[in-house]
């Protein structure tokens, strides 16, 4: 069993801390939901909060780290060679309405590559965490991509453009394409534990365009490390221009020729 290095650890540390804020206020969110107000003023204090915990734990304990969060945006450190990526709140509209699958995300690049991920699912209490070279783990189990071939026989993750934003006609074609071929397409709405459960084998394949870094910098590195292929659409980098696909490097193939309009749909 692979144990995580102290950076990792520490990510783990200011990962679940956030995840205890954001617990405590999820039970106030669910009582909000009934009033006329609403929650939302409330949620995006919780956000707020939540990253702030992130970036005072993680900035501690590494001083001169550099940091993308969602809230803040860029904020430059002393040490270029280093920066961690934060989506304090992934799932956002779930939680918002009292849903209850969420997580903190945090990534970490070196050099400006990729090198670790945790993803902590909040109601679960379940830690998802990679490093590059040291595979990817739930807790102390290691994870495997699905080794399913066929898209008769898989799952699929995605995420669905939602008013005001993304190519909702280009989705529709996306979707007719897949549903006639796939066992299942689910859609729900948080990148960073679709990404998670891919590297888990829960799901079979993921793709989904508009994604920001913060949504998906540690699950790539989740996909990888647990053996799977994580790829761009159209010429896409999957970091930084949001439109990815994954699974194994079957499964990955298929999803591209099928989002691509390589394949038609079956009529």
């Amino acid at each position: 069993m692979s144990r995580p290095s102290p950076t990792v650890s520490i990510m783990i540390e200011a990962a679940q801390a956030a995840g205890r804020k954001l617990l405590r206020d999820f039970g106030e969110v669910e009582n909000l939901q009934v009033s006329k107000k609403g929650p939302a003023d409330f949620v995006s204090a919780a956000d707020k909060k939540a990253e702030q915990i992130c970036f005072d734990r993680l900035s501690k304990k590494r001083p001169g780290y550099g940091f993308l969060m969602e809230e803040a945006g860029v904020i430059e450190g002393s040490d270029k060679s280093h920066r961690f990526i934060v989506d304090p709140l992934d799932g956002t509209t779930n939680f918002l309405h009292g849903i209850p699958h969420f997580a903190v995300s945090i990534g970490l690049e070196r050099d400006g590559e990729l090198r670790a991920g945790v993803v902590h699912d909040v109601i679960r209490n379940e830690i998802f965490w990679a490093e590059t070279g040291e595979g990817a783990w739930l807790e102390n189990r290691r994870l495997r991509i699905s080794n399913r071939r066929k898209l008769g026989e898989s799952v699929i993750a995605t995420g669905i453009p939602f008013m005001g934003r993304g190519d909702h006609t280009q989705y529709i074609k996306e979707l007719h394409v897949l549903m006639g071929e796939v066992a299942g397409i689910r859609r729900f709405g948080a990148a960073a534990l679709d990404l998670a459960y891919v590297a888990s084998g829960r799901f079979d394949g993921f793709w989904e365009r508009g994604l920001a870094p913060w949504d998906v910098a540690a699950g790539i590195v989740l996909v990888r490390e647990a053996g799977g292929e994580v790829s761009g659409l159209n010429g896409a980098h999957p970091l930084n221009d949001g439109d990815l696909v994954c699974g194994n490097t079957t499964i990955t193939a298929k999803l591209i020729d099928r989002v691509e309009g390589k394949i038609k749909p079956k009529v």
